[in-house]
């Protein structure tokens, strides 16, 4: 069985290195990395915490954004391509179960984008500490950043998959995960912060709105990094409500959703005929 996935991943890796996948990936981390961090850490003096904590801050509210991007775009042909291909029944011939393509593509595309996010986290946290030495003490707020990116990332990944096997052409799961990024990530956000407007601190706004920011995975990764780090000061609307949700409730949603994907995906991949 863990030859069958390692082969798996084996494989997916060269496809994503011939496809420039892993440089494309790298690039995007680096540069919005150091431009994002190169701004964020103006404001150091005023809220009082060291140079990377305020960096990691700006990185989360970027991640929140970059990490599912990527990620989609990395898992969004993984089934549909192999379909349009005419790959899949060859694939399935193999004495291969479908729940370890799935597991052998998801380790492949994971191992890429923890390079991409080592690779731009670590070359603005080293320009951060090389600028001012005293950042070392953000160090821990940065790995909290490195391994839940690495858990958001994963639970797009799982998602992209599903997307990808439920709408099996290239161009219909290309749709589906950016309509579907536009919706979490960016409208998502905005509705609520519309609704609690329109609600006026009422029930939808002390019973409905945690709820509903912990159901989204992108929105729980940014309330844990956020209540976790000593730079709150530094963001607001929606990354606000982080000092008023317990952090092991977003903890609990950013491990659970990898597993909710992934799951989500073989069930649907279950119902692809080649």
């Amino acid at each position: 069985m863990i030859a069958r996935i390692l082969a798996t991943a084996t494989t997916e890796i060269h496809i994503a290195r011939r496809n420039r996948w892993v440089l494309i990936a790298v690039l995007l981390m680096v540069v919005f990395s150091l431009v994002l961090s190169a701004a964020g850490s103006a404001p150091t003096g005023a809220l009082g915490a060291d140079r990377l904590s305020v960096v990691v801050a700006s990185l989360t509210s970027l991640s929140v954004y970059l990490v599912p991007l990527v990620a989609l775009l990395m898992s969004f042909d993984a089934v549909a391509g192999e379909v349009e291909r005419g790959t899949l029944p060859l694939l399935l011939t193999y004495p291969v179960a479908r729940w370890e393509v799935l597991v052998g593509k998801l380790l492949a595309h994971t191992a890429i984008l923890i390079v991409a996010i080592l690779a731009g986290y670590g070359a603005a946290a080293a320009i951060t500490i090389a600028v001012d030495p005293a950042a070392m003490s953000g160090l821990s707020a940065l790995w909290r950043l490195t391994w839940t990116s690495t858990l958001l990332g994963a639970t797009f990944l799982g998602i992209g998959y599903a997307l990808s096997s439920l709408a099996r052409r290239v161009s219909g799961a290309a749709g589906l995960a950016i309509g579907l990024w536009l919706g979490l990530v960016v409208l998502y956000d905005l509705g609520l912060l519309a609704a609690v407007v329109a609600d006026d601190g009422g029930t939808f706004t002390t019973k409905v709105f945690p709820m509903a920011l912990l159901a989204n995975p992108a929105d729980a990764f940014r309330l844990f990094n956020l209540s976790a780090a000593q730079a709150t000061a530094a963001v607001s609307g929606v990354g606000g409500a982080a000092t008023t949700i317990a952090q092991w409730q977003s903890l609990a949603s950013i491990l659970l959703w990898p597993l909710i994907a992934i799951g989500l995906a073989a069930l649907a991949f279950r119902k692809v005929e080649p």
